[in-house]
């Protein structure tokens, strides 16, 4: 099991781009700021849209401007828009059609999952109270029990405590190792409650690029969900893909997953978002956050943004088209960007930590280091000095985005492991 004791400070974001000069390509390059030298390399915080994406946008704005919902031409035109999108969204994560439900954004998808977990709980424990060991769930308390991991991004994390702040749920937050950043799988298997009803981990850290076992997690998790069948309620499970689509391969089936959180401006989409659901109001429970109209089969009432689902359609036509090309571009860019601030004055005190085994575990646009002895602050300034100084993890006052976990202070020297 991970140990509980504070793990190293991270002193970056894993900042990314296009290297362009390097490549000799334009792919997804865009200027940044004032000059055409400028390199954006916050991909992890957003993308830019590609241009065929921008193009379907466009077209649906002009031509698909009619309510889905109606049956005059207009209408059933922008609904074929939505179905086509729905499918190729589907497609990309290896669900089919009706498992896909549209939301605002990732942060409205993961809050639609946490609802209905609770929700799910209070009314599986009501209706079954007289098969269910009501004994047994008074041992660990009648509150819903939500287990997710240290190193969530806030849609997440502040959910969570939220609904144990209200009293409307308990919630473990289990820590990552200090040695590789993943979560481990007993952890997270030690935490299972007899009232536990959902364990929802990231499946790629949004900061480190760190890759969790969330394949070994769901195993896990169903062989308790079939040991307590008949004693209490079944433990669902979700992953926030939102780092992970478009950078490596995700499928819902292989995973294990019952909800996939999908966020369009993580992979040159617009910002609006989707949740997977593997056969939702059947074999999987949605209870929707709001109410209306009755659109996306009630699940997420109100009318569709028919010109951004096209464009979200669109970039996951493009990943799952691009796939190969991508990684690949990610993988030639991180090598050069790696090689390069290796034997670079600025940054002699960096070496790679290859060594504790995190290249197979992190995705392939995160270039990490660690501080052989000690750091300097100085040879962290023209990171923080520029066009670094709105990156939200490397700000000159030494505050740090909490993923390992400690906020770093103002020091002269810094005997850490550093992450870009």
């Amino acid at each position: 099991m991970a140990e509980k004791t504070d793990p190293p400070v991270i002193l970056g974001h894993n900042l990314w781009g296009t290297l362009t000069h390097h490549c000799g390509s334009d792919l997804h390059h865009h200027d940044v700021a004032d000059g055409p030298d400028r390199i954006y390399m916050d991909y992890n915080a957003t993308t830019p849209v590609d241009p065929e994406v921008v193009r379907v946008i466009t077209d649906a704005l002009t031509d698909a401007w009619g309510n889905p919902s109606s049956n005059y031409l207009p209408g059933l035109k922008a609904r074929d828009i939505i179905y086509y999108s729905r499918d190729t969204i589907a497609r990309m994560v290896g669900g089919k059609a009706a498992d896909i439900i549209f939301t605002s954004g990732g942060t409205e998808a993961n809050n639609l999952v946490f609802h209905t977990a609770v929700e799910h709980f209070r009314k599986s424990k009501t209706s079954a109270q007289g098969d269910m060991n009501s004994k047994q769930l008074n041992g660990s308390g009648s509150l819903p029990h939500i287990i997710i991991s240290s190193v969530e991004h806030d849609s997440i994390k502040l959910t969570a405590k939220h609904l144990l702040k209200e009293g409307k749920a308990d919630v473990t937050f289990v820590p990552v190792s200090k040695v590789t950043g993943r979560v481990e799988v007993e952890d997270v298997i030690a935490a299972i409650r007899p009232t536990t009803c959902l364990v929802s981990i990231m499946l790629a850290n949004n900061e480190t690029g760190i890759i969790m076992p969330i394949k070994d997690i769901c195993h896990r998790v169903r062989e308790v969900n079939k040991q307590r069948a008949a004693s209490a309620p079944r433990i669902l499970l979700h992953t926030d893909a939102a780092q992970a689509i478009g950078k490596i391969r995700v499928d819902a089936h292989e995973l294990g997953v019952d909800y996939i959180t999908i966020v369009g401006h993580k992979f040159y989409g617009p910002r609006i978002g989707a949740l997977f659901v593997n056969d939702p109001g059947t074999t999987t429970p949605v209870y929707p956050l709001f109410f209306g109209g009755g659109q996306e089969r009630n699940f997420r009432p109100g009318t569709e943004n028919t010109a951004m689902i096209a464009g979200l359609g669109k970039a996951a036509e493009l990943v799952s088209l691009n796939l190969a090309e991508y990684e690949a571009h990610f993988l030639d860019i991180r090598c050069y960007l790696e090689q390069k601030l290796l034997v670079s004055p600025y940054y002699s005190c960096l070496v790679q930590i290859f060594q504790l085994s995190l290249e197979e575990i992190r995705l392939i646009l995160t270039a990490i280091f660690l501080a052989q002895t000690f750091c300097p602050t100085h040879a962290m300034y023209p990171f923080w000095e520029g066009d670094f100084r709105g990156v939200e993890c490397c700000p000159p006052v030494g505050g740090c985005w909490p993923v390992w976990v400690l906020p770093a202070t103002q020091t002269e020297e810094i005997n850490l492991p550093i992450f870009f």
